[in-house]
């Protein structure tokens, strides 16, 4: 049996922007009086932005609000994707190997729909069949609901599906919602287990390999 389809985190899987992310919340903590560190960003990886707002408001004890800081770390990270997209190696190849054996595709990212649009402006918005943007679904990751809407939106059964993360958040939102998780960690170390596949890059991926992983 082969994969139904094949869906794909953006931040930290496909584009090195975890280092990005860092240098944008470094400089907004700051502004507001703050401390930011490695530990904070690794406590955000992965998850909703305005979780990750929320959190920043506390480690600043300040009086910010959380769409306010979401805006600002958003049009930040726009301006930074629209200058250089620090693509991950393999990751467009990865996605075109996939394709070209006639497996459907999806995005499904924690970050807004305005930061995907800017990705997709350089990657190529024809490259998935589908995308999901934090700002989409009710629930973000960890919950599986982002993952499950792919999988309705594409016609797939969750269980016959392949999700590749690089993000604790996002690997318990895709084992929540039935899928088959390849882990390709970026800041956190994340532990293989009999249903979770670990690898060190995303350019050591073979299609065949990953399609072949449903049971």
């Amino acid at each position: 049996m082969t994969a139904a389809a094949v869906l794909f985190d953006l931040d930290g899987l496909l584009i090195d922007s975890e280092p990005l992310w860092y240098q944008v919340e470094y400089d907004v903590v700051t502004r507001l009086g703050g401390v930011w560190g490695p530990k904070d960003q690794e406590a955000c990886i992965g998850g909703t932005m305005a979780a990750s707002a929320r959190y920043m408001v506390e480690v600043a004890g300040a009086n910010g609000t959380v769409d306010a800081i979401s805006e600002e770390l958003i049009d930040e990270m726009v301006m930074r994707f629209r200058a250089e997209l620090p693509v991950h190696d393999g990751a467009v190849e990865l996605v075109d190997a996939v394709r070209r054996r006639g497996t459907p595709v999806g995005l499904v990212s924690s970050s807004y729909r305005r930061l995907i649009n800017a990705a997709l402006d350089r990657l190529g918005h024809d490259c998935f069949e589908v995308t999901v943007a934090g700002d989409e679904t009710a629930r973000g990751k960890p919950h599986p609901e982002p993952y499950l809407t792919a999988c309705e939106r594409l016609g797939v059964d969750p269980r016959r599906t392949v999700v590749l993360e690089d993000a604790i958040n996002g690997v318990s939102s895709a084992e929540a919602a039935g899928c088959v998780v390849v882990v390709v960690p970026s800041v956190a170390p994340i532990a293989a287990t009999p249903s979770r596949h670990v690898v060190d890059a995303l350019a050591n991926v073979d299609a065949g390999w990953l399609l072949g992983l449903v049971p």
